[in-house]
C-alpha cells in the first residue's frame, strides 16, 4: 500500500513543523501558501527531495490528506472545489481578539464545524490544534513504544478519523477518537487537554506573550492515550477561543 501524500496549505510554524515531521517519516509533501510557490524555495530545499511547492489548489488536488494550517479568519479562502472529497485536517483555533464569529461566541458551532460548513464536500478532521510544532518533532515514537504520545481527533466522518489515525501512526503518534466535530471543544483552548499536557507546568508569573513563547519552545512531554481520554472527559465548556 502506498503512503499517503500530505498536502499543507499554510507554511507558518504549524504547517512547516508538520511538513518536517512528514518528510522525516518518509512521506511525500506538497506545500503551498498565499504568496506563491516561489516563496517556498528555501523550505522545500530544507525538507529534502520528498517536498515540492505548489499553489493551494494544486496542493489540494495532489494530496490524499490536506492540512489547512491557516488562520481561522482565512478559512473561507480555502479552495473549496479542489478540496471536495478530500480528508482535511483542521488545526485552527479561535482567537476572538483577532477575529470574531457570532456562531462561535454563542457556542452554536465549534470552530471546526465552521470550517466544515465552508468545506461542505470535504471530510474535516479537527487535529494538531492542541500540540505545538516543537512537541510534534520531539514526541514521535515507533508503534508500540511505551512512551508513545497520543493526539485527539474529532470528525463527523468515521472514515476520515481512521484515515488521519493511520497518517498519525506513520508520523509516530497514537490517536484517541473523540467523536464528531460538535465535541471538538473538549480539546480546544481553555480545556485541560490543550497544550500544557504536552509541555508540563509553565513557570509562574509569565505574561501571555511570554507564556506562548515558553510553550512554543518547551521540550515535549509524552502523553499516553489513557491520559488524553481522561482529560477530554474532564473538560467543561466555557467561553470559546483563547481568552486573554
Amino acid at each position: 500500500m502506498n503512503s499517503p501524500v500530505l498536502g499543507v496549505i499554510g507554511t507558518g510554524m504549524v504547517g512547516a513543523g508538520a511538513a518536517r515531521r512528514a518528510a522525516d517519516a518518509g512521506l511525500d509533501v506538497v506545500l503551498s501558501n498565499s504568496r506563491g510557490p516561489h516563496t517556498l524555495t528555501g523550505l522545500v530545499a530544507a525538507l529534502g527531495g520528498r517536498a515540492r511547492a505548489a499553489t493551494p489548489a494544486e496542493t489540494a488536488q495532489a494530496a490524499d490528506v490536506v492540512l489547512v494550517a491557516v488562520p481561522l479568519s482565512a478559512h473561507e479562502q480555502l479552495p473549496r472545489a479542489e478540496l471536495a472529497g478530500k480528508t482535511v485536517i483542521d488545526p485552527t483555533n479561535y482567537v476572538p481578539a483577532m477575529w470574531r464569529s457570532s456562531s462561535l461566541d454563542s457556542d452554536e458551532l465549534t470552530s471546526s464545524e465552521l470550517v466544515q460548513r465552508h468545506l461542505a464536500e470535504s471530510r474535516v478532521v479537527k487535529a494538531l490544534h492542541n500540540i505545538g510544532p516543537r512537541q510534534l518533532l520531539d514526541l514521535h515514537r515507533p508503534a508500540g513504544a511505551a512512551d508513545r504520545t497520543a493526539l485527539p481527533v474529532h470528525a463527523d466522518d468515521p472514515d476520515a478519523r481512521a484515515a488521519v489515525a493511520a497518517l498519525f501512526d506513520v508520523l509516530g503518534f497514537d490517536t484517541v477518537d473523540l467523536g464528531p466535530l460538535c465535541g471538538s471543544w473538549r480539546s480546544e483552548p481553555n480545556t485541560p487537554l490543550y497544550a500544557f499536557p504536552y509541555v508540563g507546568e509553565p513557570p509562574a508569573g509569565l505574561s501571555v506573550p511570554d507564556l506562548v513563547a515558553w510553550v512554543q519552545a518547551a521540550p515535549g512531554v509524552p502523553v499516553p492515550a489513557a491520559r488524553v481520554t481522561e482529560l477530554a472527559a474532564a473538560a467543561v465548556r466555557g467561553p470559546a477561543g483563547f481568552q486573554f
